[in-house]
């Protein structure tokens, strides 16, 4: 493998890193606030499929 200049590298990166478009302040927040709210709304989901479980279970095993 050849080995590259860590400071071609270095430009390279610079050349790189300048091509990519960078989201605006607002689609950060918007995307933000969405992951945010589909976490709430998985994390209450999941305790209610627990809660619902969970009684499930206890309801079969308390009948012998």
């Amino acid at each position: 493998m050849a080995r590259t200049n860590p400071i071609k590298f270095l430009q390279q990166v610079r050349s790189e890193v300048s091509k990519v478009t960078w989201p605006s302040r607002n689609e950060v927040l918007i995307s933000t606030v969405m992951v945010i709210v589909l976490v709430i709304l998985a994390s209450l989901f999941f305790l209610l499929a627990d809660q619902v479980i969970s009684w499930l279970v206890s309801l079969l095993l308390s009948i012998r």
